[in-house]
């Protein structure tokens, strides 16, 4: 059974944004949260360690076949452009945070993500319904995110 150029181009664009996706995480991989992380002042609820790899494997894919969807729909349009901004954004803020240890410009920098996630949703809305509502969840976490970088910001005072 052979495909049709139509679906393989879909399939090879799906796997291309699941790539690209997933390179955004691959530029804080060197600034892991290590021993000045542990020694922080925490709040009670901060979650889990083990907890970060499996929400961020599943809000990339989330975030990948959203993309997907647009793309399928409207093509390299402004909705992709805004969706790279804040994939650039998502790069960002871990190098900020636990590299430079910079918790002040990681907030300022973490608003900034969640403007691009918010205004990337709303744009994908109005191409396709599932792919706004799949960035939903990463809004969630984001903002969990930058309670949790406010918390620790006021914990830890330079």
């Amino acid at each position: 059974m052979s495909r049709s150029p139509s679906t393989l181009r879909n399939s090879l664009a799906l796997a291309g944004f699941i790539v690209v996706t997933f390179f955004a995480p691959l530029f804080g991989a060197a600034a892991m949260p290590g021993a000045w992380y542990a020694a922080l002042n925490k709040p009670a609820w901060n979650p889990p360690a083990w907890l970060f790899g499996p929400a961020w494997t599943l809000l990339y894919t989330l975030m990948a076949v959203a993309a997907w969807l647009v793309w399928k729909r409207d093509g390299w349009r402004r909705p992709l452009r805004i969706y790279f901004i804040q994939l650039l954004l998502n790069a960002a803020w871990t190098p900020i945070f636990f590299g430079a240890h910079e918790l002040g410009w990681a907030m300022i920098e973490i608003l900034a993500l969640w403007t691009s996630i918010l205004l990337t949703m709303l744009s994908f809305l109005r191409i396709s319904r599932p792919a706004g509502w799949l960035f939903a969840p990463y809004l969630a976490w984001v903002t969990f995110a930058a309670v949790l970088n406010f918390t620790l910001w006021c914990l830890n005072p330079a």
